[in-house]
């Protein structure tokens, strides 16, 4: 027993890492960041313990770098968490804008003005004609042709 003990004495850092180990493996099932949070309290708990420091220094690190975390870290990574998926870029931008035909729109082809620039377009349900002047939605891209509907109201 007192091998044990004079083991653990020498590598007080183990339990540090398991408690850090068992915080990251709670964190995956609630995806919270609290217990990466205090994950993190006791990886710096074991540095100090590989630094030589005292058990009571050693705790009193551990959590004050998970309040640390907890109050200044965590706020910050789930404002980001929770930004939106982001701005949509490239054509995907161009779904559900406003658009005009510039040449009869069928389910053949036609023209349309979109975001300053001349497309290709097709009706949406290839049936309806769409005439010039009339606004239209853009209800899907497919490679350079706007897929559209004619437009309801202003």
């Amino acid at each position: 027993m007192s091998d044990a003990l004079d083991w653990l004495s020498d590598n007080a850092w183990v339990p540090w890492l398991g408690l850090a180990l068992v915080n990251g493996i709670i964190e995956t099932t609630t995806l919270d960041l609290v217990f990466l949070m205090l994950a993190g309290g006791a990886v710096a708990g074991a540095i100090a313990a590989i630094l030589g420091a005292s058990f009571l220094v050693q705790a009193l690190v551990a959590i004050g770098t998970s309040a640390a975390l907890l109050g200044v870290v965590r706020p910050v990574a789930k404002r980001h968490l929770r930004t939106p998926v982001g701005t949509r870029t490239g054509v995907a931008a161009l779904v559900g804008r406003r658009a005009s035909v510039v040449e009869r729109v069928d389910g053949h082809g036609g023209r349309v003005k979109l975001a300053g620039e001349i497309w290709s377009a097709r009706s949406y349900d290839g049936r309806a004609v769409i005439e010039v002047g009339a606004s239209v939605d853009v209800v899907e891209i497919q490679g350079a042709t706007a897929l559209v509907y004619e437009a309801e109201g202003p």
